[in-house]
């Protein structure tokens, strides 16, 4: 008896569930320019960096920035490379948004950086609000 019933209550539920009149799913929130929390970002994020020690000592870097908030308006537009006492050894300027490339990684060469340090700091600039979010530390090549 007790299996009958069980059948019978599972049948249901699979027939309820196939119902047309059953409610849609919802569909999951937008992470797209549209939605707030894109909107909402104050500064652009740095993902990802590779360093390269080039030919006459100096340093260039491969910085992935993400920043789905980017619009010809407002748009993450540079970072810095930071050393260990938060002094400035470079800094790269970006022109436009990357509103369709994200995330996008350019390019930074020739930067000098003084014997000695092992690790730089990569931190990215919006172009309304400065410097900020998150950042990443990298280790420097030696050879």
């Amino acid at each position: 008896m007790r299996r009958e019933v069980l059948g019978l209550l599972f049948g249901a539920m699979l027939l309820t569930g196939c119902s047309p009149d059953a409610p849609a799913p919802e569909a999951p929130a937008s992470s797209g320019v549209e939605g707030g929390a894109a909107q909402d970002q104050e500064f652009p994020d740095i993902v990802e960096v590779r360093a390269a020690r080039e030919s006459g000592g100096t340093y260039s870097f491969d910085v992935t920035v993400s920043s789905p908030y980017d619009t010809p308006e407002r748009y993450a537009d540079g970072w810095r490379v930071l050393g260990p006492d938060n002094e400035v050894y470079g800094e790269h300027e970006l022109t436009h948004d990357h509103a369709s490339e994200q995330p996008f990684t350019r390019t930074q060469s020739g930067v000098e950086i003084p014997d000695g340090v092992q690790t730089v700091t990569i931190e990215g600039r919006d172009q309304a609000n400065g410097y900020g979010g998150g950042t990443v530390e990298v280790e420097l090549p030696t050879g």
